[in-house]
């Protein structure tokens, strides 16, 4: 074989050798950058949390995103530099992505909001945890800043008038949204829900929005039936008009600490609360529970009538006998008396 043909020869195969090393550096890129890595069935979520922590996000993507291959997943991040810099929020992980494509998005925070949900509740301990049982933010701090006088004073309210501020509904927020921004976001949902034409209707019947959120908390106690709603509220306002106290049990057992009390007695419209409605005039200090948008809304359009006093039905339905004298109102509590007796709720 001449010098020639051998050199030729050579020269083929380390051309050969040549193309398979680079054939096969890029099949082993592609693996690593573009090619499909999640095979879930359908798109699901991980979560990175304050602590930000690699190895969880890691089993994450390994148990709910199907990641098959999950040392190429971490090798790449490490060539982007991405394993020191994670970033908290809620990630949609879509079917068959690449490594290139999950880590570009967890880099640069694009998240998807959440749908959060929150609706009518008895107290701030309540809604605060359905609140962190949806976002990342902890109860805990959401409760130390409507409990803080200088915190409410900042966000024009005030400890007792704070549940005013809260719109039961649903939004859509970032899942790491911090505590002070969800406070924000409440304030400005606030303001949006207090346009022009519900301050008119509140300004036409004589009260501020924080006064109506109070009227519509005590409405919403009062009755398990919405359907009764605007007739609760106007007879509220029929009294306020009139100069006469609420008498409202609800406000009562929430100055009691206990609304789960079947039976209100003599002993129990003694104490000595702003919220006792028997001892003092006009609307208390501010809610007793975070209002629906059903009770504002019949607070705001509620029927006119000249009831001035309801009692429960006698049947335990969870409605109400309505009347305009006192003579038929101790009729009906007469009734209702009788079934309490009848079951022995004392």
């Amino acid at each position: 074989m001449s010098k020639r043909i051998f050199f030729q020869h050579w020269a083929w195969l380390c051309g050969v050798a040549l193309f398979l090393i680079l054939f096969s550096c890029g099949l082993w890129c592609y693996r690593i950058v573009w090619a499909p890595n999640f095979f879930a069935e359908k798109p699901v979520y991980v979560y990175i949390h304050e602590n930000k922590d690699w190895d969880d996000l890691c089993r994450q993507l390994e148990d709910s995103a199907a990641c098959m291959h999950i040392n190429s997943f971490r090798l790449l991040a490490d060539w982007m530099n991405y394993t020191g810099h994670l970033r908290t929020g809620r990630y949609r992980i879509e079917p068959e992505a690449s490594n290139l494509e999950v880590i570009r998005m967890l880099r640069s925070g694009h998240q998807e909001a959440v749908r959060l949900t929150f609706q009518s509740a008895r107290s701030f301990e309540d809604i605060a945890e359905r609140i962190d049982d949806q976002l990342m933010l902890n109860a805990d701090d959401l409760l130390r800043m409507v409990r803080d006088s200088a915190w409410c004073s900042a966000m024009g309210f005030t400890p007792q008038t704070i549940a005013a501020m809260f719109i039961p509904n649903t939004y859509e927020v970032y899942w790491n949204i911090s505590p002070k921004g969800f406070m924000n976001r409440m304030q400005k949902e606030y303001r949006a829900y207090w346009n022009e034409t519900r301050m008119e209707k509140a300004r036409q019947i004589g009260l501020t929005p924080v006064e109506v959120a109070t009227l519509a908390s005590i409405v919403e106690e009062e009755s398990a039936a919405t359907d009764e709603y605007p007739t609760i509220a106007g007879l509220y306002l029929n009294r306020l008009k009139a100069g006469i106290p609420l008498q409202a049990d609800p406000t009562v057992k929430f100055a009691l600490g206990d609304p789960s009390l079947q039976r209100i007695l003599t002993k129990h419209l003694e104490i000595d609360s702003p919220y006792n409605t028997y001892k003092h005039p006009g609307l208390p200090p501010g809610p007793i529970r975070i209002p629906s948008l059903q009770s504002l809304n019949a607070v705001l359009n509620y029927q006119k009538h000249h009831y001035l006093y309801m009692c429960a039905k006698e049947d335990f339905s969870g409605r109400h006998n309505f009347a305009v004298s006192l003579a038929e109102h101790n009729r009906n509590a007469q009734r209702y008396r009788a079934a309490l007796n009848r079951r022995g709720i004392y």
